[in-house]
């Protein structure tokens, strides 16, 4: 009996998570209205150079994910003239669930439900759609941090992030990164290599000569300068959002000369 009961409450969880997936892919995916994004900041050590830099955040520090995306969706000719509204939340005191290094299909499943449930207790009575949780680091005393996550399930971002002023451009670039996950985007670089794949992770595929490359993707994350070099950009004005990236959040397709 027992058994039948937890097969069941599965099952209707399950179909909620289903249900709510649906929900927010049609919400994102029609891009009628501006969807507001929540970030919200959590320190990731204890030093007092994190805990000062997260007390020194202002929403105009993250005001350049919103001028990428509005520049971007403009080139695309989104009707929509506001794509994205940044909002800052107070800081996070809990961390969400770390996803388990190599994790397996059943992991995975299981660390996604609990990074949901997280996310929800954490943002109660919050109006964002997205949520980005950015955990901020000491530079001084963490040199890498571990790779950052988007889900589009649950409209939840993470972001490993440095607590450093001159290092915003770089953090945002990792955000918008991140968000365009949670819209449906795919990476457009080599997991094995980082480097930018060809077309789709380059900011223009059709320019002659092929490098360097003005601009970076944003989900190629790095800009090609040769066959086997490819460098971080600083900050968004440097970067694009290519054509397969566009169509995968649904953004209007162009008319481009296919590369060669």
């Amino acid at each position: 009996m027992w058994r039948w009961f937890r097969i069941a409450a599965l099952a209707i969880l399950l179909l909620i998570v289903a249900t709510g997936a649906l929900l927010d892919r049609l919400v994102t995916a029609s891009w009628g209205r501006t969807l507001i994004v929540g970030v919200f900041p959590i320190a990731a050590d204890d030093s007092p150079v994190t805990a000062r830099y997260i007390r020194s955040l202002q929403k105009t520090d993250f005001g350049d994910i919103e001028q990428f995306f509005a520049r971007e969706a403009r080139f695309f000719r989104l009707a929509l003239a506001r794509p994205l509204q940044i909002e800052l939340y107070p800081q996070a005191v809990d961390h969400p669930p770390r996803l388990p290094p190599r994790a397996g299909t059943l992991a995975t499943m299981s660390w996604s439900l609990r990074m949901r449930w997280f996310a929800w207790r954490a943002t109660r009575g919050r109006a964002a759609q997205i949520r980005v949780f950015v955990l901020y680091h000491d530079p001084a005393r963490t040199t890498s941090v571990p790779h950052s996550l988007g889900l589009q399930k649950g409209l939840i971002g993470v972001v490993y992030a440095f607590a450093d002023q001159e290092m915003n451009g770089s953090n945002n670039v990792v955000i918008a990164h991140e968000l365009l996950h949670t819209l449906g985007a795919s990476d457009k670089y080599d997991a094995a290599t980082n480097l930018p794949v060809f077309p789709d992770g380059y900011g223009d595929p059709t320019a002659q000569p092929r490098y360097p490359q003005r601009d970076a993707e944003i989900m190629a994350g790095r800009r090609a300068i040769s066959s086997g070099q490819a460098e971080m950009p600083l900050d968004l004005d440097s970067v694009v959002v290519g054509e397969k990236t566009a169509q995968e959040i649904g953004w209007a397709k162009r008319d481009v000369v296919p590369a060669t």
